[in-house]
């Protein structure tokens, strides 16, 4: 008789178990266990944020720790700016294509490609037909002032005799004071071919021509190309000149910029321009030139820039970038460089992490990069800590696991 009661206590717990069961469940249901219930909405506004997925977190052990380095994402400086592509090239407004005056043959060069000059010194010669006429005219002009400064003293002395009319005295006084005006012509003529008046008296005192005509370079500078050769003839414009001498205390960077940057660039704004031949050097520039049109075939404008390069580093046709800041500087969060990665699909993507052991994937809009740190547009805010060094590590870890 005695297992009875005990058979009756089992039961009667069994008893109340299930009717417990039955009431949680009855009560759950509704309380919000149901997604249509009243109270679902409020249950899940007033949850706590929820974990996020295991596919894009990534757990590290101990020994994983010092592969990553973290630190807070922090505010950093981005100014607008605009970078393009060009090349460097000859300030074209300081460089002098230089012709001969007077038609004639080449005699001898004095100068080659990459000499520097300065004004007024010789670049070639020729023998000059023109020349050598005006130099005989020269000397004819001063024969005939001579002749007739002659005659005229020697009227003047016989009209004080009488011996000769007062006409013939007036006549050649005449004949004298155009032989002057001959003279002053014929030297003015010589003059223009470069002659100085020491040359002139030169070649009246000795009745010599001399058909060599000096061409002189007309500016400071540096010869940036010769197309003269010994016996060539030359005539003036003909091209191709035979010197080309620029000014290279300023240079030209060249660049075609793209058609919807162009609106951000104005006449004077500062430059910086860096050519690859003097890595981290940085040349400070103006715009100078906007193009008025906008190339139909790469739609792109062109822009130029002056730079002062009084040391004459830079040489034309050195490829060259430069930038230019358009507006002020934006205060965003920044993460190194470093610590941004770019996903197979083109994303970019950081990793977060609030215990620096767990660190969660995130896709991030990206801006500008400076001074080795990249802009963060959206996706994390100032003070969180991320990744900044073994991103790519947690992005191979994750591949792993999954």
């Amino acid at each position: 008789m005695a297992p009875r009661p005990i058979n009756s206590r089992l039961n009667a717990a069994v008893g109340a178990a299930l009717i417990a069961v039955v009431a949680v469940t009855y009560w759950a249901w509704h309380s919000g266990g149901s997604n249509s219930g009243p109270g679902a909405t409020s249950a899940k506004a007033d949850a706590p944020d929820a974990a996020p997925p295991a596919a894009d977190s990534v757990d590290l052990s101990d020994s994983q720790l010092d592969a990553v380095k973290v630190a807070p994402a922090e505010e950093r400086d981005f100014p607008i700016e605009k970078e393009a592509v060009g090349s460097i090239d000859f300030n074209e407004e300081l460089s002098v294509q230089v012709f001969t005056p007077y038609q004639g043959r080449i005699i001898a060069l004095f100068g080659s490609v990459g000499d520097d000059v300065k004004k007024g010194q010789t670049l070639f010669t020729i023998d000059s037909p023109d020349l050598l006429q005006a130099e005989s005219t020269l000397i004819a002009a001063a024969g005939v002032l001579d002749l007739d400064s002659k005659n005229l003293d020697r009227l003047r002395g016989l009209y004080t005799t009488r011996a000769v009319s007062q006409r013939d005295v007036e006549q050649a006084t005449s004949d004298h004071q155009t032989a002057e005006g001959n003279l002053r012509a014929a030297r003015d003529a010589v003059r223009l071919f470069g002659k100085t008046d020491a040359d002139i008296d030169r070649i009246v005192t000795d009745r010599s021509a001399d058909s060599k005509l000096i061409v002189q370079s007309p500016i400071t500078g540096r010869i940036t190309t010769r197309n003269g050769a010994p016996g060539l003839f030359v005539q003036p414009g003909n091209a191709p000149a035979p010197y080309t001498v620029s000014d290279i205390d300023t240079m030209w960077m060249v660049a075609n910029v793209a058609e919807g940057d162009s609106p951000a660039f104005r006449i004077g704004q500062p430059v910086q321009v860096t050519v690859d031949a003097f890595p981290g050097r940085v040349f400070e520039a103006k715009i100078t030139t906007i193009g008025a049109s906008v190339d139909p075939n790469t739609r792109r404008v062109l822009v130029r820039s002056e730079i002062k390069d009084p040391q004459h580093e830079l040489r034309s046709g050195m490829f060259a970038n430069f930038v230019i800041r358009v507006g002020g500087p934006t205060r965003s969060p920044a993460v190194p460089v470093d610590g941004v990665v770019r996903e197979g699909d083109g994303t970019m993507t950081i990793w977060v992490t609030a215990d620096r052991r767990r660190f969660t994937r995130r896709t991030v809009k990206i801006g500008e990069q400076r001074d080795g740190y990249r802009q963060i547009l959206d996706g994390v805010k100032s003070g969180e800590l991320v990744a900044t060094e073994g991103a790519i590590f947690l992005s191979n870890e994750l591949a792993i696991s999954q």
